[in-house]
């Protein structure tokens, strides 16, 4: 990290992190699927593993918590602790903070597949290699975590706004069918609840 290095203009820093964009997209997707082939053996997902991992570093939260926590929509959060609640991997209990929300917790199973998951993961990402230093790291978390800050506005929990029609081809009314080749209609957007926690 080059401290006199004087910051780059705005222009150019726009183009430098789309740079970093389209990096990032192809080693989600990668790590992603190598994620989801290491979690075979112990027969969960990748979001029940996200929720695993919350709970194995933070303790117990709530589920608008582990949601903020990751940027993931309250709803999957609670489908993926439902899915890990009925394998016996979390468990529910009182939140002395917000009785409406329940704090979840690794039960002693639970704790166990992470635990394994994570040294197995471990394990593969000693091998990246790539002579990187303790700087070259310091310096990659910095820019993610200032990218991540200036993505603070968007909320992950409303829906997208609904594609506008093509040039040339009216907006459907509300009701009516769409037009042949089209797809299906779409879906009044569901107004998200109150966020308790």
């Amino acid at each position: 990290m080059n401290a006199t290095e004087p910051p780059l203009p705005p222009d150019e820093l726009g183009h430098r992190f789309t740079e970093v964009y389209d990096a990032v997209g192809p080693l989600y997707r990668r790590a992603q699927r190598l994620v989801e082939q290491g979690l075979a053996p112990e027969g969960i997902s990748v979001g029940v593993r996200a929720v695993l991992t919350l709970l194995h570093r933070g303790g117990p939260m709530t589920v608008p918590q582990m949601g903020r926590a990751q940027s993931l929509s309250r709803q999957f959060v609670q489908r993926m602790v439902n899915d890990a609640a009925a394998r016996d991997l979390v468990e529910s209990v009182p939140n002395p903070a917000h009785r409406r929300s329940s704090l979840i917790r690794l039960t002693d199973r639970g704790r166990s597949v992470i635990t394994a998951v994570l040294d197995r993961e471990h394990r593969m990402l000693r091998e990246v290699g790539g002579g990187l230093t303790d700087t070259d790291v310091t310096v990659c978390l910095r820019v993610l975590g200032v990218m991540l800050t200036a993505l603070d506005h968007v909320d992950v929990d409303r829906p997208p706004r609904p594609t506008p029609p093509s040039p040339g081809r009216p907006a459907p009314r509300p009701g009516s069918a769409p037009p042949s080749g089209s797809g299906p209609a779409p879906t009044a957007p569901r107004r998200p609840g109150p966020a308790p926690g």
